[in-house]
């Protein structure tokens, strides 16, 4: 029996198991999310400091998903996914129990590491064992996973942090983890594999954690050191330059590339890849700043804060499946054009928020996204995948996963910069015409009783929550006319668009 004629003995319990192992692994992008400020002061961090939770995390995920397509050609698909499985587990352990911010950095780095092959394994995995006439149903199923997840992240994050403590924020995928290694080994255990014996690229791995985690470091540090006026900065910049620079010349030259550069020779693929980069991170930036904005500004809880973000991920769970269903009926520009419509709308939406702004009307935004959300990840996917031979779907998914995640690895750092960064420019302009010579500004100190400390106090923090909403609605138009830019992007992939099997990347 082929990889690709093994059908397992039940498709509905390998399906489950390897989507939960890839719920498991897309919640933990978010669930940590609303916890930061939790995280930070139990721990006695700044805020700025405890962004390293979310960064380490994605910096090591980014790093570990180019090694996939090697890893699986040299262990066999199903072994790494079952290895990573566990491995995540055990590292989601240590994460509870760390005792401070280093400790908790280290193993988050490390989880996100052994979760770095587990999602472009279960997509590979996934259409292997599906029949070719039900691959769009496979890749939609994972989608309403990957939609869900993040959502359900700062929900359960928010709803654990207020009635437990953080660290079971990480406990909670020990369960989860072991029934889904369970599930993929007595579903899968009887899978034909190959091993191939391949030589690593270790200099062009050398490379990408340099290039890779360099970059994120002047991300990560660049507001607070004040970007190119720090030479920690400027030197970082140009050691991450040079480093993936030369990691692109190296990858195209060498005969056992770490990253196949080479699949971006498909139309397809580099049309469907930035579409997704670039969706995801904007989907990714809106999700974290989203629930800051509220718990910061608006004095929501971090459970409220969730619950007024969760509502994107309803109408994907009831439409996942008829996209998977029906989608190949259509052209799947025609839907993943609109959803960069839909998601591009909801942003200007957003862009009409003011302080006022009640939980109900945030909640009928998030939920009129979902729809766009819905119909983004199966049709991108499908059309990045579409024009590769069976043997590179491996590669190509791990390729297209790892810029994804770093694609929100950067969002996570450019959003929160963007919105500071506007903050301090809208203070400026505000706190210009708030003087003591502006007839309302008098009236609303002589409301607080009159000239004093605690009434400047007041009113210096009355601007601040405007020059925060301002710098809000800067972002999301920004957002806004993002998504309505990915539209013409899609369009310039080309059909036929059928999603071919996972082969064993040989």
């Amino acid at each position: 029996m082929s990889e690709q004629s093994f059908r397992p003995p039940s498709l509905v319990l390998a399906t489950v198991g390897l989507s939960l192992a890839t719920f498991m692994q897309v919640l933990d992008t978010t669930i940590a999310n609303v916890a930061l400020p939790t995280i930070s002061g139990n721990l006695g961090v700044s805020s700025e400091q405890g962004t390293w939770v979310i960064t380490s995390f994605a910096v090591s995920n980014a790093i570990a998903l180019p090694l996939t397509g090697w890893m699986s050609r040299r262990f066999g698909q199903m072994k790494l996914f079952l290895a990573s499985v566990v491995l995540f587990i055990i590292t989601s352990f240590m994460c509870g129990v760390a005792q401070n911010m280093t400790e908790l950095v280290l193993f988050r780095a490390l989880q996100g590491f052994f979760a770095g092959p587990l999602y472009p394994m279960a997509q590979t995995l996934l259409l292997a064992i599906f029949p070719a006439a039900k691959r769009g149903m496979a890749l939609s199923l994972l989608a309403m996973v990957t939609v869900v997840a993040p959502i359900v992240g700062p929900l359960a994050g928010g709803w654990i942090t207020d009635n437990y403590s953080w660290p079971w924020i990480f406990f909670i995928n020990v369960p989860i983890g072991v029934l889904a290694a369970m599930l993929v080994f007595a579903q899968l255990k009887d899978r034909p594999e190959e091993a191939h014996h391949q030589p690593i690229d270790y200099i062009g791995l050398m490379l990408l954690i340099i290039g890779v985690g360099v970059l994120q470091v002047v991300l990560d540090k660049g507001n607070d050191l004040d970007w190119f006026e720090s030479n920690f900065i400027v030197i970082g910049t140009l050691i991450s330059v040079v480093s993936l620079t030369a990691l692109v010349i190296w990858e195209l030259t060498d005969k056992h590339p770490i990253i196949n550069l080479r699949l971006f020779k498909y139309r397809n693929f580099s049309f469907g890849t930035l579409a997704l980069v670039l969706g995801y991170s904007g989907f990714f930036g809106i999700n974290l700043l989203l629930p800051q904005w509220l718990q910061t500004q608006l004095g929501y809880t971090p459970v409220w804060a969730g619950l007024a973000a969760a509502p994107i991920g309803i109408l994907p769970v009831f439409m996942s499946p008829l996209v998977g269903r029906y989608a190949h009926k259509f052209d799947l520009r025609l839907l993943a054009g609109g959803s960069f419509l839909v998601i591009g709308i909801s942003c200007f939406m957003r862009a009409d928020f003011t302080t006022e702004v009640d939980y109900y009307h945030i909640a009928m935004i998030q939920g009129f996204m979902g729809i766009g959300v819905a119909l983004f990840f199966m049709p991108t996917t499908s059309i990045l995948l579409s024009s590769l031979p069976p043997k590179d779907i491996a590669d190509g998914s791990g390729l297209a996963t790892f810029l994804r995640v770093l694609g929100g690895s950067f969002a996570s750092s450019l959003t929160t910069w963007i919105w500071q960064r506007r903050e301090i420019f809208h203070h400026a302009q505000l706190t210009e015409h708030v003087n003591t010579y502006d007839p309302v500004t008098r009236d609303y100190i002589d409301q607080l009783g009159g000239s004093s400390q605690t009434a400047m106090a007041q009113l210096d923090k009355l601007v601040e929550g405007q020059a925060y909403m301002l710098s809000t609605i800067d972002y999301f138009t920004l957002m806004g006319w993002i998504f309505m830019s990915l539209i013409l992007v899609i369009w310039l992939a080309k059909p036929p668009f059928s999603a071919k099997g996972g082969g064993g990347g040989h």
